[in-house]
């Protein structure tokens, strides 16, 4: 089982910044590429950004490009969501996940085999 935990949501206006957070385990952080997905009300869960296990893939959802940067510090075993110039429609529960699929299904939801408990993102206009 490998448990992830989602931090650093909260309420910001349009035009504002957040970084998520999200914590992995130490020995498995390196076995699995690793990604953001958010769900609104109404919505299905979408896709936002995913970095591969090495760090050198990056992967963004089309309407956040330019705006969202996704990180991981082998380090700390901690990926980063870095949200900039954030706009009411980015409003969900963004969910941190892990996979060991590959760059074909990095952006598929279903092929995640683990998930954070979400942490709230609200813009405000």
């Amino acid at each position: 089982q490998v448990h992830l935990q989602e931090s650093g949501g909260g309420l910001v206006q349009t035009g504002g910044s957040l970084r998520l957070s999200c914590a992995a385990p130490q020995r498995t952080f390196s076995y699995f590429h690793m990604g953001w997905f958010r769900l609104a009300p109404g919505k299905e869960r979408e896709f936002v950004a995913a970095i591969s296990r090495s760090g050198d893939s990056l992967f963004y959802k089309d309407s956040v490009k330019g705006r969202f940067t996704i990180s991981r510090d082998t380090a700390r075993y901690m990926v980063y969501l870095q949200m900039d110039n954030l706009k009411p429609e980015d409003t969900a529960v963004y969910y941190c996940g892990a996979t060991s699929g590959n760059s074909a299904t990095i952006r598929n939801w279903k092929t995640y085999a683990y998930w954070g408990q979400g942490t709230q993102v609200t813009v405000s206009s």
